[in-house]
């Protein structure tokens, strides 16, 4: 992948207000809903432990060889405390964690790309619209939320600078901040593109807004096993930005092994996981919201035990609504 590379269009309205015709059904996310909240309490007391059988079948096959390193940055965000309970099933310590929706930005010796652009300006008139009504309700960010326009204002990057956005999935939170930005290219698994796009309906979750009218390169993870992913894909062949197979919250998920230099990596996990206690407690999402957002939730707890088999002192686990795991890599203004 080069900042010179082809990209398709998949020609589709970007009008305003957002043409909701697609929206997924409300009735459907709505039973979803309350059937997560009524299971809640079973989760709470009864968390699902991790399988013997599924961990002894795991094998690590190490790190990528990395001849180039890439620095990242985490873009301000407001913070969300959350009741640990309700992300980190039967998780009761601390009582409270962080929660955010962070837009990262990576730069390459050649290139610079933005990996989960989450918010764009006025998201909840432009982009929240899509959504059914049951997870607007819970999902709508405060209003003091930071859009990707506004961080990049701040820290001085204009749009050209960035050659492409690298979504881990395709859900609203991950890809609302292109709306601003309708002629920056995205990359993205051809698995969930197709899982995103495709259809009279777009998936819970997904608000086509931001695929409208989009330039987008495929890729496919046809390459070997990295830590404990069966499959992986090596961005620019140099072994600094290797994305691996997540599948489960979404069809397509990856995560994005990164090379800061040295022995230090960083493991952009997206919405494998919500926070790094679920790699620490091996633990999936609590079931509301994990119901309402996860595509196959036995798939999705099988990528967090390969996170927490992958574990190695080297490597941090970012997921993308963990304030704190983003903090470190804060740039300030």
């Amino acid at each position: 992948m080069t900042q010179s590379a082809q990209f398709t269009q998949l020609g589709q309205r970007s009008d305003d207000p957002p043409d909701v015709s697609a929206r997924s059904p409300c009735v459907p996310a709505l039973a979803t809903a309350v059937g997560a909240l009524a299971a809640l309490p079973v989760g709470i007391a009864l968390p699902h432990r991790p399988s013997r059988q599924f961990r002894s079948t795991i094998a690590n096959a190490g790190l990528p060889v990395a001849s180039a390193t890439v620095t990242l940055t985490a873009f301000r965000q407001v913070v969300r405390p959350v009741p640990t309970f309700a992300i980190v099933q039967g998780v009761h310590t601390p009582a409270r964690i962080t929660n955010s929706m962070t837009t990262f930005l990576v730069r390459h010796p050649h290139v610079t790309f933005l990996i989960d652009p989450a918010i764009c300006d006025d998201v909840a008139q432009r982009v929240l619209p899509q959504l059914p009504a049951p997870i607007r309700a819970f999902a709508t960010p405060p209003s003091d939320v930071i859009s990707v326009r506004e961080s990049m204002e701040e820290l001085g990057i204009s749009p050209t600078e960035i050659a492409f956005a690298l979504p881990t999935h395709l859900h609203w939170d991950h890809v609302s901040g292109l709306v601003d930005f309708p002629s920056m290219p995205i990359m993205s698994n051809r698995l969930e593109w197709e899982w995103a796009t495709g259809g009279r309906r777009a998936p819970r979750g997904v608000a086509r807004r931001a695929l409208e009218d989009r330039a987008v390169e495929h890729y496919e993870l046809d390459g070997p096993p990295v830590l404990t992913f069966e499959r992986s894909h090596d961005l620019f062949g140099d072994g600094s930005v290797v994305l691996v197979d997540m599948a489960g919250h979404t069809p397509g998920s990856v995560g994005i092994v990164l090379h800061l230099g040295e022995d230090r990596w960083a493991l952009m996990a997206g919405d494998a996981v919500w926070h790094q206690l679920q790699v620490a407690h091996v633990r999936p999402t609590a079931s509301f919201p994990g119901r309402l957002a996860d595509a196959d939730r036995r798939s999705a707890f099988r990528t967090i035990q390969r996170l927490a088999a992958a574990a190695d002192a080297r490597i941090t686990v970012v997921p993308t609504h963990d304030h704190d795991a983003a903090v470190p890599y804060v740039a300030a203004a």
